[in-house]
């Protein structure tokens, strides 16, 4: 049996240029987030462009995290790309026009498939080497690519990019050498998150998250210095787990530190839940093959109602402005998208319908503006036309440098109070004013 998937991987197996060039003018490409995009498809298609012998693709893909020559300036009038998050190559060309922004949810990518929303001619994943069943995993990306290819079967091309760099996880997130029209290998390291020390602000924001998280909560952690400083403010706890969109690396500290054991989940006990991951070479190997690990699409691990089943969840995530209201604008700050909608919602929804669960959007009190003066990340009313990303109604607990305060179920009044309360004091006197500019106490 394992011969005949050989042969038949052999027969589909092309180069990257004899496979971008199936690709006809004006296809829609689609392709997963971050770690699981075709990296030298991405190559081999902008080339294309770039020669002339392409005529205006367009390209689905979220978070760009390394560049090829289909972010190459000479060529962003040439490509229609469309991202579900904004990233470093990406950022540029979608702040000035070139390139266009989808505000969706993680957690509503399948159904968005499912229900024909959004379709695509050509789909490209990022896998592991095929096993003896003829399987490939899709590794530490499950993300939506997954489910939009196979929401798609009237797709005209799907493509496979073999790397053997990529780890062969667990759970919904293989495809047969069946499926596949085209296979090209490209073997190189997956995309690592360099270790960047933590700041005084972030290791205080940490150590106010983790006074309140209990022992045998199970936990969600996003990206960035303020999870990272979570993660180490939490090992002192006791049988935590993991249910989250993205593994990150301080979660494989935990584990060996013996806090992470997954054992008193009440949702899929002992096991990793996760869409995606991202960290060093050292995370990566630890994914590889561990049944601890079950990975899935956002559709099922951003769905509220599913993260509720875990009790006391634990959410932390980011904001980059939040008003005296409570209202985060975690995305963009003014009409200028900076990364996306992501799993943020999804997450501090489910973390409140969880039984003894929190979710926590955290935040320094200032920042530095482009003259290098000081500014307050908590204001009377966010900047003229910002995206709300999680709604003043849902928030629940915030958190600075200078405490964490509750403000899901309060009033107004209670929520300035609240929030003055954990901002910067240089900046205290200038909310209460705003506050009563605009009438909310």
């Amino acid at each position: 049996m394992g011969n005949k998937y050989e042969e038949m991987y052999k027969s589909k197996l092309r180069t990257m240029d004899e496979a971008a060039a199936k690709i006809r003018d004006g296809e829609q490409i689609c392709c997963a987030l971050g770690g699981g995009q075709p990296f030298g498809m991405f190559e081999a298609i902008g080339n294309r462009v770039k020669a002339g012998k392409l005529i205006k693709p367009s390209v689905f893909a979220g978070n760009v995290v390394v560049p090829t020559s289909l972010n190459d300036p000479d060529i962003t009038d040439k490509i229609d790309f469309d991202t579900p998050f904004v990233g470093p190559y990406t950022r540029a060309q979608t702040q000035a026009g070139y390139f266009t922004y989808s505000p969706i949810k993680l957690s509503d990518m399948d159904a968005i498939s499912l229900q024909k929303l959004r379709t695509g001619d050509v789909y490209i994943l990022r896998v592991s080497p095929m096993d003896q069943h003829g399987f490939f995993s899709t590794g530490i990306n499950v993300d939506y690519g997954w489910g939009q290819a196979k929401a798609n079967p009237e797709r005209r091309l799907f493509i496979l990019e073999v790397n053997s760099y990529m780890p062969r996880t667990n759970g919904t997130n293989h495809v047969h050498v069946s499926e596949v029209d085209i296979l090209v290998e490209h073997h190189v390291p997956l995309p690592y998150i360099p270790d960047i020390p933590l700041t005084d602000v972030e290791i205080r924001i940490g150590e106010n998250i983790a006074e309140m998280v209990p022992d045998e909560a199970t936990i969600q952690l996003g990206i960035g210095g303020i999870p990272n400083a979570v993660g180490r403010a939490l090992m002192n706890k006791r049988d935590l787990g993991v249910h989250t969109e993205m593994i990150t690396e301080s979660m494989l500290d935990l584990y060996e530190a013996g806090v992470i054991t997954s054992s008193k989940k009440t949702f899929m006990p002992y096991k990793w839940v996760a869409a995606f991951a991202w960290g060093t070479q050292r995370l990566y190997d630890f994914l590889h093959e561990n049944p601890l690990i079950e990975m899935h699409t956002c559709g099922i691990v951003n769905d509220p109602f599913l993260i509720a089943k875990n009790d006391k969840m634990i959410s932390v995530n980011s904001t980059m402005q939040i008003d005296l209201a409570g209202q985060c604008a975690s995305e963009a700050v003014g009409p200028v998208q900076f990364s996306g909608v992501g799993g943020q919602a999804d997450f501090v929804m489910g973390a409140w319908l969880s039984k003894g669960g929190k979710s926590f959007i955290a935040l320094p009190s200032t920042y530095e503006d482009k003259n290098g003066q000081p500014r307050s990340k908590i204001v009377p009313s966010l900047d003229y036309g910002s995206f709300v990303s999680t709604p003043r109604a849902d928030a629940h607990w915030v958190v600075t440098e200078y405490g964490a305060v509750l403000i899901k179920g309060q009033n107004i009044k209670t929520r300035v109070e609240s929030l003055i309360s954990i901002a910067h004091p240089d900046f205290r006197d200038e909310l209460r004013f705003g506050a009563k500019k605009l009438g909310f106490i």
